[in-house]
């Protein structure tokens, strides 16, 4: 059986592509075993490197940086939603004096690098009078990254769906807002939500770019543990820490968007089967 894309693969191209996944995960654990030996060569096991885990002080100054670090997360991605809607909204707009200008500033602030509007929130802005600060200096430049970003995944799941739906709304008399609300949104989200999550994946990760601010995150706490020199400079191990709750945190992401999904497709499915239902209990109770 075929797909739309390719053919299945026969006898032959599914033994070749054995033999190219077995390679590929014999080179992988070559590299992943010198890595270790490497690690152990250069004593990044040894006890000393890894004893800072063990003082309470520094314990606390680590949930402190992820601290930081989570709610200059949320803080952002609660506002690049907001952002991402309302402009995803005026660029679907009718009236032109409302969507020319809502497109410009969502191009805008998509093309410029989040380390440069960081850097002019936290080091330029002062000179105009407005001082943020450094956590607003990273909540606002995440805000407008991701937002623009958000408002663009928006806009494309709205426009995603058949128009014939939106043109059956209008034609019973609804308005365009009762349309929006009651029948484009709801099923735009369903198509939007693994995009929202793998943005708000990438605004999790951009919010260590705080630290070339000095805003103390988990990147900015992990620098400096790794340099104290009475500590044994534990850059490797504080670094494999770090990259480890990174991971975990977005993972948790991931799992939230599976969760959603699954859930979504129940809803529907449970949707699909309702109206098939109702004709057989009115024969039943008929009968």
């Amino acid at each position: 059986m075929s797909s739309v894309l390719f053919d299945t693969p026969g006898p032959r191209a599914r033994a070749r592509n054995r033999l190219i996944s077995v390679i590929s995960a014999v080179v992988v654990l070559g590299l992943l075993g010198y890595v270790l030996l490497r690690f152990y060569e250069t004593g990044q096991f040894d006890a000393s490197k890894w004893e800072w885990l063990l003082y309470e002080q520094i314990q606390l100054e680590l949930l402190g940086a992820l601290w930081n670090t989570v709610r200059a997360f949320l803080m952002g991605a609660v506002l690049a939603l907001a952002f991402g809607a309302v402009f995803a909204l005026g660029r679907l707009s009718d009236h032109a004096w409302l969507r020319v200008p809502c497109a410009a500033v969502v191009e805008l602030f998509r093309a410029i690098p989040l380390v440069v509007l960081i850097f002019f929130l936290y080091y330029a802005a002062p000179s105009l009078g407005v001082n943020f600060g450094q956590y607003w200096s990273v909540v606002l430049g995440l805000t407008l990254y991701n937002g623009s970003v958000l408002a663009e995944v928006f806009r494309a799941g709205v426009t995603a769906l058949p128009k014939g739906q939106t043109e059956a709304a209008y034609s019973i008399g609804m308005r365009k807002n009762q349309v929006m609300r009651t029948v484009v949104l709801p099923q735009a989200v369903r198509m939007m939500l693994p995009a929202i999550i793998s943005q708000l994946v990438v605004l999790l990760k951009d919010s260590a770019l705080g630290f070339l601010i000095t805003y103390q995150e988990l990147l900015y706490y992990a620098r400096y543990l790794g340099g104290i020199p009475t500590l044994d400079r534990p850059i490797i191990p504080v670094s494999l820490v770090v990259a480890a709750i990174y991971i975990s945190m977005c993972l948790l992401l991931a799992w939230v968007a599976n969760y959603l999904e699954r859930r979504n497709r129940r809803a529907k499915k449970t949707e699909q089967l309702a109206p098939a239902a109702k004709p057989v209990a009115e024969a039943t109770v008929g009968d």
